[in-house]
């Protein structure tokens, strides 16, 4: 699975960004997706998550509201959109395929990563 993260920039707060993972051999279209991110000094952590079908999503309690993740298994494409955003959004922002359908809060569930895309969010 190759996975392809774009849609990063540079924004103020308040501003929207919608972040697309694409995986163009469409080796994931089964799987449950997710969203993470890495911030400057703290360890990764889940931000969103989508079965197969998107038919069960996760969105983690930082973000509920003002995030969410979608798909379109058409276009192999799985999208965060990103609202009202924050400083401390500021992050690299990782997407990666879950081993199964369904997704999962565990990160070593997740088998496939892609290169990350940067969100700087200035206030």
């Amino acid at each position: 699975v190759q996975l392809q993260a774009c849609g990063g920039g540079l924004v103020q707060a308040g501003a929207s960004l919608r972040l697309s993972c694409v995986d163009p051999r469409r080796t994931s279209s089964n799987n449950g997706m997710g969203w993470f991110r890495q911030a400057p000094g703290k360890e990764r952590e889940l931000v969103a998550a989508i079965s197969w079908n998107g038919g069960s999503v996760y969105h983690a309690d930082s973000v509920k509201g003002r995030f969410t993740i979608s798909r379109d298994r058409a276009k192999n494409t799985v999208y965060l959109q990103m609202n009202s955003l924050k400083p401390e959004d500021t992050a690299v922002y990782y997407c990666a395929a879950a081993q199964g359908a369904s997704y999962s809060v565990n990160e070593r569930l997740y088998r496939y990563w892609g290169q990350g895309t940067l969100v700087t969010v200035s206030s």
